[in-house]
């Protein structure tokens, strides 16, 4: 178990310098609040150190707490974001010096575990894990709200590999069963659990993500103006919020321009559309004359190789993710280019499935028949229901550690300030099956 050991501190130390990166901002850009719909970016930072203590050195190892009388204030079910201002949180200085402190006492923890116990949350390091993919996806939250705050300078950028391939517009998913979900990746999380076998009829889904070409032709065709494309839900909404592109992007001089990170450029029309919400996407897809893929359709057209008769951890196979493959881990901050990452193809010829976005579905986030709820309810299972839609895929912010082909995201139809994007799919005609 050394290796595994080794590979969780690498990890543990990489997810903390992203941490610190990102708030390594005078303390006014730290604390305040740039959206109700995000917390102050110290807020942040401290929290994923009391989530550490929590399950690391309080649930797996025992230890008493050092500092029970904030976990109220870091409880995320207690607070709403809109209101997380006005509580007494911890301000930079004290923030980093907590986190530091926990993390201190979470390597003696590493270094005395026995990763062979058959605690769930000690066997092959779960909670280690547990507390990882926590962080990153905070560090994904804190780029979402360093965008919101639009100071140029913080957040650094990067170059990224030019469009690679070419190929058809989609690609063909025969029908048939598949393995969906997991039951032996050990960091996966309880909503990815349990592995089932779903039967799906022939379907087509595209090959790349859509991109913001295909989507400002959406836009020029009047498809923000045609109730014809929406749900009567995403129409009132559209209507109600004066919504008429994705967020962040204005048009001028006959050119559709983004500001990104605080600064105005224009709009790249090779990359995938970013910052949609789930209305947005839908209605794109019907004018499209498609829909938006199941979550089923989704995972089997990333990572089921019915060759083999099993499901691969990543699209292109069991090899960890690599700048080769895909945009994940903030390489750069943006999507790629469509047609970038050939090598990352899924057995079926599907590209970009991880990385440079998240993309939407057709499903609400529900359970998996006999899912049961690990560590805690508040993970998953509260969530259930008719309110929140699936994301798949990761996006460029996403870090490797938090990203396969099972993991499963979820928000509300109408949020827009996350690094989502969307394909298309549609059921194959039974000539074409």
């Amino acid at each position: 178990m050394t290796d595994l050991k080794e590979r969780i501190a690498a990890q543990l130390t990489a997810v903390r310098d992203r941490s610190l990166a990102y708030t390594a901002a005078e303390d006014d850009l730290l604390v305040r609040q740039h959206s109700p719909l995000m917390s102050p970016l110290v807020w942040d930072l401290a929290h994923v150190g009391n989530y550490e203590e929590l399950w690391v050195l309080r649930a797996a190892a025992g230890i008493t707490p050092l500092r029970p009388e904030i976990d109220d204030i870091y409880d995320a079910f207690k607070t709403p974001r809109r209101d997380r201002p006005s509580l007494p949180f911890l301000r930079p200085a004290e923030a980093r010096d907590y986190i530091g402190g926990v993390r201190g006492r979470v390597l003696d923890v590493l270094d005395a575990v026995d990763l062979a116990d058959p605690s769930p949350l000690r066997r092959d390091g779960f909670v280690f894990g547990l507390v990882i993919q926590h962080e990153h996806q905070h560090d994904e939250t804190m780029l979402a709200t360093l965008q919101l705050a639009g100071r140029p300078g913080v957040v650094r950028d990067g170059d990224l590999p030019p469009s690679l391939s070419a190929g058809p517009e989609e690609v063909y998913v025969p029908a048939g069963e598949f393995l969906m979900g997991t039951d032996s990746l050990p960091w996966a999380y309880d909503n990815e659990r349990p592995a089932h076998r779903v039967d799906l009829p022939a379907y087509w889904i595209d090959r790349l993500p859509v991109g913001n070409a295909a989507y400002a032709a959406f836009i020029e065709d009047g498809g923000y103006h045609d109730a014809r494309w929406w749900t009567p839900e995403g129409w009132r909404w559209r209507q109600e919020n004066g919504v008429f592109a994705p967020l962040f992007w204005t048009r001028e001089g006959g050119t559709w321009w983004r500001t990104r990170f605080g600064r105005t450029e224009p709009v790249p029309m090779d990359e995938p559309v970013q910052h949609v919400c789930w209305y947005e996407a839908d209605a794109y897809a019907r004018w499209a004359g498609k829909r938006l893929p199941t979550e089923a359709e989704w995972e089997k057209a990333c990572g089921w190789d019915a060759a083999a008769g099993r499901a691969r951890p990543y699209p292109w196979g069991e090899q960890d993710p690599t700048p080769e493959l895909a945009n994940l881990g903030h390489r750069a901050a943006r999507p790629a280019p469509l047609g970038a990452y050939p090598g990352g193809a899924s057995p079926y010829g599907a590209e970009q499935m991880v990385g440079d976005v998240w993309e939407w579905t057709a499903t609400w986030f529900d359970g998996y028949p006999g899912f049961r709820a690990f560590p805690y309810r508040e993970y998953s299972e509260v969530f259930f229901g008719r309110e929140y839609r699936v994301l798949r895929g990761g996006s460029w912010a996403a870090d490797p550690a938090a990203v396969r082909t099972t993991f499963r995201n979820w928000d509300y139809p109408i949020r827009r300030q996350i690094f989502t994007g969307f394909r298309c799919a549609r059921t194959a005609a039974p000539e074409e099956r």
